[in-house]
């Protein structure tokens, strides 16, 4: 029998899906990304082409394991992480959506969100409480995937039948990836996990099963629905005519986030980290116990080692981030590739007075203001490009901070070293800037695309590939600390400025 030495992760994500070989001891071996088109339909709507997502999966894989020269039969087992609340429906029987995938960041429904926060019993303030939040933790809006598959099946003719005909599936890309690399119309299983579940509106935050209440409100058959398992679990096995050519389990599945915490090893209550990708978001663990918010965050499912069983964590969304330097990049122009963004914000010793606050899809934690729009305040003639730039750095870090802020609150922990990760923690000027906005110190490891390492570990615990969480544990590294070197008072004065700058921006689409 061929030695296991290997775990592979697929990691898709909201611009480029990603295949990453790990070893044993967790470091990369091989790796191969790509991205995909970014769709908008109208100002606000954001949507991604399911089967274009699916063909560069099958690219990638095949990519990575031909620069690393790996042997398919070396390969333990495959973990998948994944943009979450993004969904897809498609036709059992042939594979085929019967619409784009209406992504995370789309603001299409949410009209009918603020018309839901109104219906007595299911109402909401900015903490969340209402019916919504008890079952599932989460809050009333467009953010989640519950009310873009009411959406799809209202609008697109004929969907309603046959989803009650129990013809069509509904998934999250985690669901898309794994029914498809399972054999897709052929046996492929149809299955999420808790933490991707837990992003529907549709799973009950204590139970772990969907909740028919949910459903029956928002008119989404169970039917169409994926069987709910633990985050580390054998779901099933690739295809040997599929793109690994191998029959390989698949045993692990996070949502980008949770995975990310998982890879960063925290198994700790009180553990957090931050991950910068096209959004910022902060995970805390928080336990066995799924305490609500009461500051504007989520509460959502960690990970699961076991059925029945949930590891929590409190969670601040915000929507963009990375997004807007790629605005910069693409939209604006100011430079050509966004690891630039560093070298021109290091030009100016400032922002020369200015605040960007990047609501493109409205605000996220703590706000939760759906009706804010971006906006640049503070201009004058003295402003140049770079100060643009080292600007949108800034707005990454101030919303960060406002995010830490309600954790603070929520856990009555104040943390003082903040473990990160993701692509922007390459940035050094970006890390210096988060510890001297936070006033505390950032962590950043040797891996820092924790995302497909979490999703590989997951996969790796599931069969027997690492033994337990505390093998884990051991295979972190920090790579570089930043501390805090701003002067407590300047950092105070310019989080004021920050407020001032978000309280601009609310309420623009009202």
């Amino acid at each position: 029998m061929t030695e296991k030495k290997y775990v592979v992760a697929i990691d898709q994500g909201t611009t480029s899906t990603r295949c990453m070989v790990f070893d044993s001891k967790g470091l990369p071996v091989c790796s191969d990304q790509m991205e995909h088109a970014q769709i908008y339909p109208k100002p606000g709507w954001v949507e991604h082409d399911a089967m274009e997502i699916w063909s560069r999966t099958q690219d990638v894989i095949r990519g990575a394991l031909k620069k690393g020269k790996i042997n398919p039969e070396e390969i333990a087992s495959i973990g998948v992480t994944n943009q979450r609340e993004t969904t897809v429906v498609w036709e059992k029987a042939t594979g085929k959506p019967i619409y784009n995938a209406i992504v995370w960041q789309c603001m299409r429904t949410q009209e009918f969100c603020e018309e839901w926060k109104n219906i007595p019993g299911w109402g909401q303030d900015i903490t969340g409480c209402g019916k919504v939040k008890d079952h599932t933790g989460l809050l009333i809006s467009p953010y989640f995937s519950g009310t873009k598959i009411k959406w799809i099946l209202d609008h697109v003719p004929g969907s309603r039948e046959k989803a009650a005909k129990g013809e069509l599936l509904f998934g999250n890309i985690d669901t898309w990836v794994i029914w498809n690399i399972t054999g897709g119309p052929n046996g492929g299983v149809h299955v999420t996990d808790v933490s991707n579940a837990s992003r529907t509106l549709l799973m009950n935050i204590e139970t772990l099963k969907w909740d028919e209440e949910m459903a029956k409100f928002l008119d989404v058959p169970l039917a169409m629905l994926p069987q709910i398992k633990p985050s580390s679990f054998v779901y099933g096995s690739t295809k040997k005519d599929g793109p690994f050519g191998a029959e390989i389990p698949v045993a692990g599945d996070l949502g980008d986030q949770q995975a990310a915490l998982f890879g960063q090893a925290c198994f700790g209550k009180g553990d957090a980290k931050n991950t910068y990708g096209t959004g910022c978001f902060m995970l805390m663990n928080i336990g066995e116990t799924p305490t609500p918010s009461k500051n504007g965050l989520l509460t959502t499912a960690g990970y699961s080692l076991a059925e029945g069983k949930c590891t929590y964590a409190l969670e601040g969304s915000i929507a963009i981030t990375g997004a807007a330097v790629q605005w910069l990049r693409d939209n604006l122009r100011l430079f050509d590739d966004a690891p630039d963004s560093e070298y021109f914000a290091r030009k100016v010793d400032d922002c020369g007075g200015i605040y960007f606050v990047p609501a493109f899809s409205g605000l996220y934690a703590p706000y939760w203001d759906m009706s804010a729009r971006g906006a640049i305040v503070g201009l004058t003639r003295y402003i140049r490009k770079e100060h643009i730039i080292r600007a949108t750095l800034e707005s990454i870090c101030y919303q960060t901070r406002d995010v830490l802020e309600a954790m603070n609150k929520d856990s009555g922990v104040e943390l003082s070293v903040l473990k990160v990760d993701g692509g922007a923690v390459k940035n050094n000027l970006l890390m210096q800037m988060q510890a001297d906005i936070l006033g505390v110190t950032v962590d950043r490891p040797v891996v820092n695309e924790t995302t497909a390492l979490g999703a590989a570990y997951a996969a790796g615990l599931a069969v027997g590939f690492w033994k337990s969480t505390d093998e884990l544990k051991h295979h972190w590294a920090s790579d570089r600390q930043f501390d805090a070197l701003m002067e407590a008072g300047k950092r105070e004065c310019q989080y004021k400025g920050w407020k001032k700058a978000v309280e601009k921006a609310k309420g623009w689409t009202e």
